[in-house]
């Protein structure tokens, strides 16, 4: 092997990675919907959240990603201790479906069906195919297809050349003495943890490990411990993303360290004593690369087994590594180590807006409360919802723009921008609620009074605006499109209803009913309550803007209002409901 082997067998190692990796993403953004729906599955039973893990890992290929991201949901209180438990041990098999596919390679038969199962066979067809969709193929969905193709190809290239480029080491005296020394099992493990470690993923190190077994030089007896060694340095990526977060979360961290580290020793000391006490003879002979897929396969079935029925106790066994603190726990809101899927962190985005969104909607409610009957209590509650959506939107703001940045599928990038227009709006919300209370005040430290028919009118808009909220909200919180196309015939009536209450007002100052005082009053609550239903309008036409993959919300909006039967049925409907008399 000479200098231009080892150039070979770095760039093989670099495409390998890099293919694993865009796979990975791509893979990610294709299915983007479905993670979001097991969401709901890490809160249910022990099989479901197993499932989960092995679901998620089989998707985005990486174990260390999924456990992450785990991390990130106990740091943020979405998930208890208990249910991270039981994800973790899901990923830790779902993983070893990358070992499957790259055994592919060792394929070898003369029979042409059998051959076309080789990847060199048909990967060229694949990266093909990838590079036709990906370049000349519009659609988000089928240009993560070509890249999924691609990374497939390219990841399965790098893996040929790597073997190529090994596969002379075979010959060489030093390169046998070397997994010589793997035969002894705490050495095998140490150089698997190592490996593992550094590039930390234990999907890649396995690749290698089987890129290197085509040398004929690694025998099952020191392939065995360097797998279990790639168990335990796949966990450094967790235990260094858990730094910084809450106890629970630095607990799921340890919960991935400590059941990795209890299966590697103890099926280690199974396999030292059979090897001792039976030798078996296949422990001599040359791994496979189907051989290491198997014995990776295996051994996290086996660590499974070990510890599912313990899972309570390897949870009770973490709590006491890392205790509690006097103080309570602070959860985050919005984690960023869930960006390891992005999706998921998007759907994340998404329920906290929603709760930005409930804030909002009820300080405004309060609001118009403190018009009726303003008091002390009231107007501390509505200050504090102030503040909060002040801070969701600070928080949101700035979690979106970064995750904006990763490499996300395009309907989630739209996603995130839509996002992005809501919280402002949601925030202008709270805005007016105060602007509300300001005026409550106002009138009762001035003394100042509306007429009866004043008061009898006010009730009318004050009841539009809280049915305009009550739609807006529930289109975000449910994505109820019916509820998001019934907002803009709404806030059509609003500006009449303000229009006509603006010009009923001028008269009864006219008349000498109405003071100049409260004129002003009247004027500005109207512009408050007219503005309210504009962000209303607003958020609608952002969720039917995602809906329809237009970022153009002003010509959706213009399109509803002038082609549209149901608008036109819609606003006759609020305008007989909403009516002055």
């Amino acid at each position: 092997m000479d200098i231009f082997d080892v150039l070979t067998l770095i760039g093989g190692l670099s495409l390998f990675l890099f293919g694993m990796s865009i796979m990975g993403q791509a893979l990610e953004r294709r299915a983007g919907e479905k993670l979001r729906s097991l969401l709901g599955k890490f809160t249910t039973g022990r099989m479901a959240g197993l499932l989960t893990g092995l679901a998620v890992t089989a998707v985005i290929q990486s174990s260390s990603a999924t456990t992450v991201m785990v991390v990130g949901f106990v740091n943020s209180g979405l998930m208890t201790l208990k249910q991270a438990v039981n994800v973790i041990m899901g990923a830790n098999v779902g993983t070893t479906i990358t070992a499957w596919i790259l055994s592919l390679a060792g394929i070898d038969s003369g029979n042409f069906f059998v051959r076309l199962l080789k990847p060199s066979s048909f990967t060229p067809i694949l990266a093909l195919a990838g590079i036709i969709l990906y370049l000349f193929v519009k659609g988000g969905k089928k240009k993560d297809t070509g890249m999924i193709f691609l990374g497939f190809a390219t990841l399965m290239f790098g893996m040929e050349t790597m073997s190529g480029a090994v596969a002379g080491l075979g010959d060489i005296p030093a390169f046998r003495q070397i997994f010589l020394l793997f035969r002894n099992p705490v050495a095998g493990v140490a150089a698997g943890a190592i490996l593992t470690a550094i590039i930390q993923s234990s999907s890649a190190s396995v690749g290698i490990l089987q890129a290197l077994a085509v040398t004929g030089q690694i025998s099952f007896s020191a392939a065995i411990p360097i797998i279990m060694g790639q168990n335990i340095g796949t966990c450094v990526t967790a235990m260094l993303s858990s730094v910084g977060a809450n106890k629970n979360a630095k607990r799921a961290a340890t919960v991935h360290l400590s059941f990795n580290c209890i299966g590697t020793v103890v099926w280690l000391l199974v396999f030292w004593a059979v090897k001792v006490l039976f030798r078996p003879a296949l422990l001599d002979e040359p791994a496979t690369l189907f051989g290491i897929a198997a014995v990776h396969t295996v051994f996290n079935l086996l660590c499974l087994l070990l510890i599912l029925p313990l899972s309570g106790v390897l949870e009770r066994f973490v709590t006491r590594i890392v205790p509690d603190e006097k103080r309570p726990e602070e959860y985050m809101e919005l984690d960023e180590r869930l960006f390891a899927a992005p999706s998921i962190a998007l759907e994340r985005g998404h329920k906290v807006a929603g709760e930005m969104a409930e804030i909002a909607v009820a300080s405004l409610k309060e609001g118009i409360a403190s018009l009726r009957s303003c008091s002390a209590e009231l107007a501390g509650s509505i200050h504090e919802k102030e503040e909060k959506t002040d801070y969701y939107e600070d928080i949101l703001s700035t979690y979106l723009v970064k995750l904006s940045t990763r490499q996300i599928s395009g309907r989630d990038r739209i996603e995130a921008a839509k996002l992005l227009k809501m919280i402002g709006d949601f925030e202008r919300i709270s805005d007016h609620a105060v602007n509300l209370l300001e005026a409550a005040e106002e009138m009762q430290e001035k003394g100042l009074r509306f007429t009866d028919r004043a008061h009898s009118e006010l009730e009318v808009i004050f009841a539009a605006v809280e049915e305009i909220l009550d739609r807006s909200l529930e289109a975000v919180l449910y994505n109820n499109l019916e509820a998001a196309a019934s907002v803009e015939p709404l806030e059509e009536v609003i500006d009449r209803l303000k229009e006509e209450m603006r010009t009923r007002h001028i008269l009864r100052m006219q008349q000498g009913d109405c003071s100049i005082g409260a004129g002003f009053i009247w004027s500005d609550l109207l512009t408050d309550l007219e503005r309210t239903a504009d962000h209303c309008s607003n958020i609608a036409g952002c969720m039917l803007e995602i809906a329809q993959q237009n970022m153009n919300m002003h010509e959706i909006l213009r399109e509803f209002r002038n082609g549209s039967e149901d608008f036109r049925e819609k606003f006759r409907e609020f305008g007989e409901k909403y009516n002055l008399g």
